[in-house]
């Protein structure tokens, strides 16, 4: 059985009398910067000059300085940017300040188990990492609450980097809701199948793909918009709050015999194989290689899909209807 660790199991002081720079102030940034300043710590921002967010940063009360000067001032160094400019912005701004004893710190392991950064061997590397979008992460810290969150060690240089990792959860407000420790690897390989296979790729091409079948066979596209995405939040609710057993259990008994004798024929066997070539490229660092090079390059093949995504019809119904319901999040609507 997994341990999991909690506010007792965590000691604030690890982390006092030092010095935290967030570098980037994006959807993790922001929260985990000012759930960490809240929790009485001394933390400080880094960002490029020119930043759009270096005016929010200092709104918000918190100390901006350019991401060179914030590595130079700081004890520990946690890397918030996107996976695909960690690196650059490593080698160039961040290794040139951080001094023997120091701490590196990432919500991802990207960059570290892909050997995108190699960090010296007199520093301690950890991750802390909120299973959670950066605006829950903020929200329920300071309704008292916290989001479950991941540790891990991939190098101890002092001999403290576990007290630390701890201390740093706690800061974020994870200890709240429970701690589970890991390693960068099995963090970074579960997360990106997670994202691809599940999570944000298999659910995104379920629902259109459904969506389409329906307005195809000659059905609406509005009803078909309810049937195959508008749903689809009631019932991951009811698994978020008790398994699929809560969801079997609240859904009508023709709903559980259509999906248990349904579900099996539409993701089969040849998904499974799907599944493992997904995994295999994730372990093998074939993915990560193509990531970076998508980088490299601008984001060109992204930039497309995102178009394509953009243009296809249950986009276009899904703006019509939300529009006409007044009830849903605004801040989250309409991009």
């Amino acid at each position: 059985m997994v341990q999991m660790y909690y506010d007792k199991d965590a000691d604030l002081g690890a982390l006092k009398g030092k010095t935290i720079a967030v570098m980037g102030y994006g959807s993790q940034g922001h929260a985990q910067a000012q759930n960490l300043n809240d929790s009485g710590l001394d933390v400080v921002i880094g960002l490029r000059k020119g930043s759009a967010r270096w005016a929010q940063a200092e709104n918000d009360g918190l100390k901006v300085m350019t991401v060179a000067d914030a590595a130079k001032a700081a004890d520990i160094v946690q890397i918030l940017l996107p996976d695909e400019t960690q690196s650059k912005v490593y080698y160039s701004e961040i290794e040139p300040g951080l001094e023997a004893g120091n701490a590196l710190v990432f919500s991802h392991g990207f960059n570290i188990h892909y050997n995108q950064i190699i960090p010296p061997k007199d520093v301690d590397v950890y991750m802390v990492a909120p299973k959670s979008p950066g605006h829950l992460v903020r929200r329920t810290y300071k309704e008292g609450a916290g989001v479950p969150g991941l540790i891990a060690i991939f190098q101890d240089a002092t001999g403290k980097a576990h007290d630390l990792a701890l201390a740093h959860a706690k800061g974020v407000g994870c200890t709240r809701a429970g701690v589970i420790e890991t390693t960068f690897r099995e963090e970074t390989e579960t997360d990106l199948f997670g994202e691809q296979v599940d999570l944000c790729g298999g659910v995104a091409s379920l629902i259109k793909t459904s969506f389409e079948v329906l307005v195809e066979a000659g059905y609406q596209p509005e009803m078909a918009y309810f049937e195959t995405l508008h749903e689809l939040k009631l019932i991951v609710d009811l698994i978020h709050e008790g398994g699929l057993e809560k969801m079997w259990y609240s859904v009508s008994n023709t709903a559980e015999y259509g999906g248990l004798t349904v579900g099996p024929q539409v993701i089969n066997e040849e998904s499974r194989e799907a599944m493992y070539v997904a995994l295999d490229r994730i372990q093998n660092g074939e993915f990560a290689r193509e990531f970076v090079l998508e980088g490299m390059t601008n984001h060109a093949v992204l930039t497309a899909m995102e178009r394509q995504e953009r243009e296809h019809p249950i986009e276009i119904v899904g703006k019509q209807l939300r529009a006409m319901m007044p009830w849903l999040n605004s801040e989250l609507n309409e991009k």
